[in-house]
């Protein structure tokens, strides 16, 4: 056999060797999807969706009424997720994050909430920083602004979300894990109330350079159910709330809910992207699914604390 003939033969064998690899994940799919029931195939958007929130939601109610720890390690998952999802979004729009040191900032802040309480926010941020600016001085293409993304994905999504534990520690178990649902419920309620009365009645646009589909007709009907979803919180044994001012501080979380959802909306918008990610089939990333529950975390423990319905803890 002549080298010609012979770098040809191998030549052909590498092409189906690629075509055999590229074809993998599509009979993968296939296999799978020939094994999935029939009631699953072809499923809607709207199934999808609702499938996809169902999951999020058993988890997260499980995660918050367990234990401190699977608080933590719940709060540290999404906060390094939702950073991670937040630094492809810039990466979207030409900056340069340090991805690995925005997660791991971002991942400790709920651990260090949780370990040392506000002390151990302080020590992380110091940490943090520290971090980034070694890095800035050693990789001469980043710029300072590469810097302060990378500082702010992790404030944003870990050091937001930590305000959660000092809410679970602010009475005795398991009403701590109580009050977090609550709120969590305050926040997802809120969002299926304006969704499905916005779609419906929503003729004055909310945001329209920064969200078209949110109306103040879907506005008003989410903040009346989370100011209904609140009154719960009276009757949660360690917090002093009657329900007048649980319903005042019910619209006012599931205002900062919707800034918090308008924020990330900006941000998208900002960058030219649709979703966040694809993490969550139906819903994009995790990021569009938690945007709101950032500002309403810490919205939700200044009301309850400047109220006087819970005692301040250290941690």
């Amino acid at each position: 056999m002549s080298s010609n003939s012979f770098e040809a033969e191998e030549q052909t064998r590498g092409q189906r060797a690629r075509r055999a690899v590229s074809n993998a994940p599509h009979k993968a799919k296939q296999v799978a999807y020939e094994k999935t029931p029939d009631r699953f195939k072809n499923a809607t958007s709207l199934q999808v969706r609702f499938r996809t929130g169902v999951v999020y939601v058993l988890v997260s109610i499980l995660a918050v009424l367990a234990t401190d720890i699977t608080t933590v390690v719940y709060l540290s998952l999404v906060s390094g997720i939702c950073a991670g999802e937040f630094y492809y979004m810039m990466r979207a729009d030409a900056k340069l994050p340090n991805e690995t040191i925005g997660v791991v900032g971002a991942v400790a802040y709920p651990v260090a909430m949780w370990l040392w309480g506000l002390t151990g926010i302080a020590l992380v941020a110091v940490l943090h920083m520290m971090a980034l600016f070694i890095w800035y001085v050693y990789w001469m293409r980043a710029r300072v602004g590469d810097v302060a993304i990378s500082f702010f994905g992790a404030g944003y999504t870990g050091m937001l979300l930590s305000s959660l534990i000092l809410l679970r520690h602010s009475v005795p178990d398991p009403w701590g894990g109580v009050i977090l649902l609550v709120v969590f419920c305050s926040i997802w309620f809120n969002d299926a109330a304006a969704y499905l009365f916005g779609s419906k009645f929503g003729k004055h646009k909310l945001a329209p350079r920064t969200s078209p589909k949110k109306s103040w007709e879907g506005l008003i009907a989410g903040l009346v159910v989370s100011g209904g979803v609140w009154c719960v919180m009276s009757f949660i044994p360690g917090v002093t709330m009657p329900i007048p001012m649980a319903i005042l501080f019910g619209v006012l979380c599931g205002g900062a809910g919707v800034v918090g959802d308008l924020a990330e909306s900006r941000i998208k918008r900002n960058v030219g992207v649709k979703d966040s990610g694809t993490i969550m089939p139906g819903h994009g990333g995790l990021l569009d699914r938690c945007d709101s529950l950032f500002f309403a975390s810490v919205a939700a423990y200044i009301l309850l604390l400047i109220g006087g319905c819970i005692p301040y803890v250290a941690v």
